[in-house]
C-alpha cells in the first residue's frame, strides 16, 4: 500500500533551516507530482510547494517563495523540502502527498503520513 512517511521536523530558532525528507513505498514515486502541505496550530491545509515528475517544474507558495527549495531523488523513492531563514508563522505540522493521478501535474493531492511537526521560537 502507499506509505509516504515524514521526517526532519524540529524545534529550529527564527531565521534557522531544516530540511524535511518524505519517505515513499508502495507506488511508482517517479511517475507522480509531489507536494509539501502543512497545517498550523488551530488552522487549515496549506499547501506549500509541489514539484513535478522529473524535477523540471516547482511550485511555491508566495509565503514560502525564496526560503523553501523542494527537491526529489527518484532512485531514493524520496521527497525532500529545504526550509531556510524560518519564521514562527512557519511553524505547522508539514505533510508531504502524492498527486492524485500518475504522470499529470493536477494541483490536487492526497495526502498519506502522520507529519512532522515544525516549530519556530525562540
Amino acid at each position: 500500500q502507499v506509505q509516504l512517511v515524514e521526517s526532519g521536523g524540529g524545534l529550529v530558532q527564527p531565521g534557522g533551516s531544516l530540511r524535511l525528507s518524505c519517505a515513499t513505498s508502495g507506488f511508482t514515486f517517479s511517475s507522480y507530482s509531489m507536494y509539501w502541505v502543512r497545517q498550523a496550530p488551530g488552522k487549515g491545509l496549506e499547501w506549500v510547494s509541489s514539484i513535478t515528475t522529473s524535477s523540471i517544474t516547482t511550485y511555491y507558495a508566495d509565503s514560502v517563495k525564496g526560503r523553501f527549495t523542494i527537491s526529489r531523488d527518484n532512485a531514493k523513492n524520496t521527497l525532500y523540502l529545504q526550509m531556510n531563514s524560518l519564521k514562527p508563522e512557519d511553524t505547522a505540522l508539514y505533510y508531504c502527498a502524492r498527486d492524485k493521478q500518475r504522470s499529470y501535474y493536477t494541483g490536487t493531492y492526497s495526502l498519506g503520513g502522520k507529519g512532522t511537526l515544525v516549530t519556530v521560537s525562540s
